[in-house]
């Protein structure tokens, strides 16, 4: 296992910010179609920012004072793809700025998207020689080359920047369908993932839904029959979930759970766009009750997640190292 002690950051804990930040966005667009209080989102999303300045700062630690760790960290063939959430996050960042510096939130966009294009190109592209081993391959796949694409087409287009919105939108969407019938390939007939690395799961429900929100980002008008199928699809691969959720949970409540964040609110947000847009649908119809779940289980995974902290410090990463299988 690569954080074997307490004071090292594992990369993976950047997923938090991509739930925050997926709660921020929930509430900046219930707000709008609610009349919900903006503070709320705000605070949220003033949170997202906080954590993640101080987990650029462990991290940037892990590589100064404990660069062993991060280099293992880096070379690891399952680990390695949480390092790109640390650009993914960053791109986040022109999101929180938007409505307050644009110049800022434009400037954390183009050093976001750059770095998680670089990282993937370096390490998703070299997979391209082959000779992985099967019990490696796991949604966690999907971060680098999927989820950092669509991410910088949802802030492209909130940017208006809907030439680039569209390019990263048709990476990401078509990596997704590639990469992800690997992954099936290997769930349907590969081992039973381990018990510590099955709440990456929850990364399976992102996907569809986030290439929902990228669209809806870079569109406008009536919300077309893509954006509502692509949701669809999220909703059923959260069923799917939520029938596995006893197998998965064989491994304790952790920080490691934030890996349904994202998509859980990426789920929510999708259909407060559609429905703002004008669905009237069962899509509107699920809206709320879909919003205030995904709250009740933000607030679980960040209370959770502080406990971890009060009682052993710096919780650790995912364990998946050899020796865990």
């Amino acid at each position: 296992m690569v954080t074997t002690a307490n004071h090292v950051m594992p990369a993976s804990f950047f997923g938090i910010v991509l739930g925050v930040v997926g709660l921020g966005s929930s509430w900046r667009v219930a707000t709008r179609l609610w009349g919900l209080p903006s503070a709320i989102g705000e605070c949220v999303m003033a949170v997202a920012a906080s954590v993640w300045i101080l987990l650029v700062a462990g991290y940037l630690s892990n590589w100064i004072r404990h660069r062993d760790a991060a280099m293992a960290e880096a070379r690891h063939p399952i680990q390695c793809c949480f390092i790109s959430l640390c650009p993914i996050s960053t791109t986040l960042m022109g999101l929180v700025l938007l409505p307050y510096a644009h110049t800022l939130a434009l400037l954390a966009w183009a050093a976001g998207s750059l770095g998680q294009l670089a990282f993937v190109v370096a390490r998703a592209g070299g997979m391209w020689r082959g000779e992985r081993d099967i019990t490696n391959i796991t949604p966690i796949l999907l971060l680098p080359t999927v989820a950092g694409n669509l991410i910088s087409s949802i802030v492209a287009g909130a940017l208006g920047l809907h030439a680039f919105g569209m390019l990263f939108l048709g990476i990401g969407f078509f990596s997704w369908l590639v990469i992800d019938s690997i992954i099936l390939f290997r769930l349907w007939t590969g081992p039973a993932m381990p018990a510590e690395l099955r709440p990456t799961l929850g990364i399976e429900l992102a996907p569809p839904v986030v290439s929902c929100m990228a669209y809806l980002a870079n569109t406008q008008g009536h919300v077309d029959l893509f954006a509502q199928a692509t949701w669809g699809y999220g909703l059923f691969q959260l069923l799917v979930l939520c029938r596995l959720l006893a197998w998965i949970m064989k491994q304790p409540l952790s920080p490691s759970y934030w890996a349904f964040s994202f998509g859980l609110t990426a789920l929510s947000t999708g259909a407060l766009q559609m429905t703002l847009r004008g669905e009237e649908g069962v899509i509107a119809a699920l809206a709320m009750p879909i919003f205030i779940i995904v709250n009740a289980v933000i607030v679980v995974l960040a209370l959770n997640t502080l406990w971890h902290l009060s009682k052993n410090g710096l919780p650790a990463g995912i364990d998946a190292s050899p020796a865990s299988r």
